[in-house]
């Protein structure tokens, strides 16, 4: 299934052994995000977003269905293969920032290139970079628990593009925030998916935000609703 969109999910299942039987965490999705869209993904717990995004992070393989990533169909891929490809081309974003307790803001985004086997002044140039990008330049320097919530989500975005993926996938940014800085954070979201021109898809329990995303698509029991146009925020867009 040739594709030019950075991400394609088509008729993916994804089956879990439940006892006797099976769980279908998955029923036939298919999500397709081009590059610069964010796309915003919400339901209820337990509806099967996180196991979306999993299986498009090519964490989980699929019971059936095709996962494509910049254009690499990873059903025929080793699990090697699947890790380079991850490395290169997908970006992910947790829920907490699991930052090392040890490292600088910058050095957290300059060990992640180091696991790529990049340069290290290559890296130290590149993390400057994002960490502008993300407005923490004056907080390169400090540890993680001199900076704010709303700040270590940002070193995390700005980890998560250092290997300038083609995909950036992310579980909910905001879970752990407060209305003024999860506003912030999914604005910079916004802004990175269209200035890296990256196909971004977001869990979501923060409605109210989703007027900033491209698409909105709902899952329910599995299933995913075909993502439709998000609503324009008032007086912008």
């Amino acid at each position: 299934m040739p594709t030019s969109a950075p991400l394609t999910l088509a008729n993916v299942t994804l089956e879990y052994p439940d006892g006797g039987g099976t769980t279908t965490a998955l029923d036939r999705v298919s999500l397709t995000a081009q590059a610069g869209q964010l796309v915003a993904l919400v339901g209820p717990s337990g509806s099967g977003k996180s196991s979306l995004l999993a299986t498009a992070a090519t964490l989980v393989r699929p019971t059936s269905g095709q996962v494509i990533i910049a254009g690499a169909d990873t059903a025929g891929l080793k699990d090697k293969e699947l890790t380079a490809l991850r490395r290169g081309k997908v970006g992910i974003i947790f829920q907490q920032p699991n930052l090392l307790p040890s490292l600088t803001a910058v050095e957290q985004l300059i060990i992640s290139d180091h696991l790529r086997g990049k340069p290290a002044t290559a890296a130290r140039t590149r993390a400057a970079e994002l960490l502008d990008v993300v407005g923490l330049s004056a907080s390169a320097r400090k540890l993680p628990h001199q900076l704010s919530g709303g700040q270590r989500q940002r070193v995390n975005i700005a980890r998560a593009l250092m290997g300038s993926p083609k995909v950036l996938l992310v579980d909910e940014p905001t879970a752990a925030l407060d209305h003024e800085r999860s506003a912030a954070i999914v604005g910079l979201l916004r802004q990175v998916a269209t200035e890296f021109s990256v196909a971004t898809v977001m869990v979501t329990h923060d409605t109210e935000f989703v007027p900033l995303t491209d698409l909105v698509a709902t899952m329910r029991d599995g299933r995913l609703t075909a993502p439709v146009p998000a609503p324009t925020p008032s007086g912008s867009r």
